[in-house]
């Protein structure tokens, strides 16, 4: 039988953002890797899918370290641990931080877990409204019609990535915070990646 991958082999350690978290992230990969979870890379991490769907996600972060669940909204929470990291945005996903080893409870941590799964085999979804019709900021079309490459990169982006930057270009109140999140888009948006792609 072959050896089951641990962090250390399976290079996990990509997603250590701080030395601190090892611990954490270790302990909580192998309460993931007990369940029927298959693992995949999405978003430079580890993604735990189910028949494709994916389930959960893991991840440590500056002030913590956290697993999340694609369709959170669902989950019971019985202990109330779960938050939205951008309230009045995101739906369905949710999270559970940690921050010491001595907070995760394993038992109560495979609890969510084996809900998340269940509910992702009877097809409990909730899939994002669809935006119609998304215009692209001035500041930022004015720096794609002077770049063609960047262009070309930004319309090959996927429709929710295109909205991620627009978005976040829009909701300046002040001409010069549109214009320096334009540009900071630009130099995103020539390395081929989406806005929030390191979060992900």
């Amino acid at each position: 039988m072959a050896k089951k991958k641990t962090t250390e082999d399976k290079g996990l350690g990509m997603i250590y953002k701080a030395d601190q978290w090892a611990e954490e992230l270790d302990l909580l990969y192998n309460i993931i890797r007990k369940t029927e979870l298959v693992e995949e890379t999405k978003w430079g991490g580890p993604c735990f899918t189910l028949n494709g769907k994916n389930v959960l996600g893991l991840g440590g972060f500056k002030s913590y370290v956290g697993i999340w669940f694609h369709q959170g909204v669902f989950l019971k929470d019985p202990k109330k641990v779960l938050v939205n990291a951008s309230e009045g945005k995101t739906k369905a996903l949710r999270q559970w931080r940690f921050q010491s080893k001595k907070e995760i409870d394993a038992k109560l941590v495979t609890q969510y877990i084996e809900e998340a799964i269940s509910n992702a085999r009877t097809g409990k979804e909730l899939k994002p409204e669809k935006k119609e019709n998304v215009k692209v900021p001035a500041e930022l079309e004015i720096l794609l019609k002077k770049n063609k490459k960047a262009k070309s990169i930004f319309e090959s982006l996927t429709p929710f990535k295109q909205r991620e930057y627009n978005d976040y270009i829009s909701e300046a109140k002040q001409e010069k915070t549109r214009l320096s999140r334009a540009e900071k888009s630009l130099e995103l948006i020539l390395q081929g990646k989406g806005l929030n792609d390191k979060y992900r």
